[in-house]
């Protein structure tokens, strides 16, 4: 995993994973009914007791594509508030600076699930956070990502660092940092995210003022070295945040990664999902996404791409039609010759 090579070896100390047990119905109660002359006691099997993987990941956002993220489920009390306040006071429900189409000019959103707009999807996965944090339901967490006692600077950590919750500005500023010193790009944040929330979800903690620095921090750690092809060494991030060492980075990511039972994979559909619903965030917060206005040069690009994507549905549409050809001649020559015999 990178920079550490120790990363994957879980250490004596490491908090346990919490995972959770999943209840099961108790098997009914067998009586003579259920009894066959022929098979004896009816016994059910132990596929029949133990839920589908499908329905086990189904409540993970993280893992399974049709379940909600949690980002997106938090922030609807928040944006209901806004619109029925809009409502009562009869407000535009945002500036009315938005650009659109013309006969004469059409802007383009070049931000694309391949290719984010890097500077957008910071400001919509900071906004996640910080409805992360506003929201939350409580306020659990763990030592090894607790600022008072881990902290990233020399300066004095505040009294009431663990009660005032961080603004969506700070939140930004901290990992629009991470991310310009670092050279991350925009798919990186979408997969911190995902990180994110999924150790929120199998360690059963909460992100609040006191852990969500260091949280973060794991979490573009980690990502940083799972998805660019050039991952950035824990080193490197000691040459960001000069007051942390190579070991204090090393044993954050050792715990994250236990805390995340080794599950770094993210799958193509989540990936989706999770863009998707950053756009989502995006509308609901008023935080759009750049438009350009479409030039000739960009014009004549999406044409030939196009063109090209045409071709080569019309060569795999041919390549389908001499399969099927081939199929019904086979079935022909089979017919004939059992006729013949």
């Amino acid at each position: 995993m990178g920079g550490s090579v120790s990363c994957c070896i879980s250490p004596g100390e490491s908090p346990k994973i919490h995972r959770r047990e999943v209840e099961l119905e108790e098997c009914p109660i067998t009586t003579t009914e259920d009894v066959s002359e022929d098979t004896g006691t009816y016994l059910q099997h132990i596929s029949d007791r133990e839920l589908p993987d499908e329905l086990a990941q189904e409540a993970n956002p993280s893992d399974h594509p049709r379940a909600s993220t949690l980002f997106l489920n938090k922030s609807q009390t928040d944006v209901r508030e806004k619109r029925k306040s809009n409502y009562l006071n009869h407000m535009s429900p945002g500036l009315l600076s938005k650009k659109y189409s013309s006969c004469s000019t059409i802007f383009i959103d070049d931000s694309t699930v391949s290719q984010p707009n890097l500077k957008s999807t910071i400001k919509c996965v900071a906004l996640a956070i910080y409805y992360h944090i506003k929201n939350r339901d409580s306020n659990r967490s763990l030592d090894i990502f607790d600022e008072k006692k881990h902290p990233l600077s020399r300066e004095k950590v505040p009294d009431d660092y663990s009660v005032v919750d961080p603004e969506h500005k700070l939140i930004y500023r901290f990992i629009r940092t991470l991310f310009s010193s670092a050279q991350l790009t925009a798919e990186c944040a979408i997969v911190t995210l995902v990180y994110l929330e999924r150790l929120l979800t199998y360690a059963e903690m909460d992100i609040c003022p006191c852990n969500w620095k260091r949280i973060v921090l794991g979490a573009i750690l980690l990502a940083s070295k799972v998805w660019d092809d050039q991952a950035v060494w824990n080193v490197d991030y000691c040459q960001i945040l000069k007051d942390i060492t190579v070991e204090d980075m090393n044993e954050m990511e050792r715990h994250f990664l236990e805390l995340l039972q080794f599950n770094i994979n993210v799958p193509a559909s989540v990936y989706a999902k999770y863009y998707f619903d950053l756009r989502s965030l995006a509308d609901d917060n008023n935080l759009s996404f750049p438009l350009e206005p479409l030039s000739n040069k960009r014009a004549q690009k999406l044409e030939a791409i196009s063109r090209l994507c045409e071709d080569k549905y019309k060569d795999l549409g041919k390549a389908a039609m001499r399969r099927s050809i081939s199929a019904d001649n086979l079935v022909g020559i089979k017919n004939s010759q059992a006729v013949l015999s």
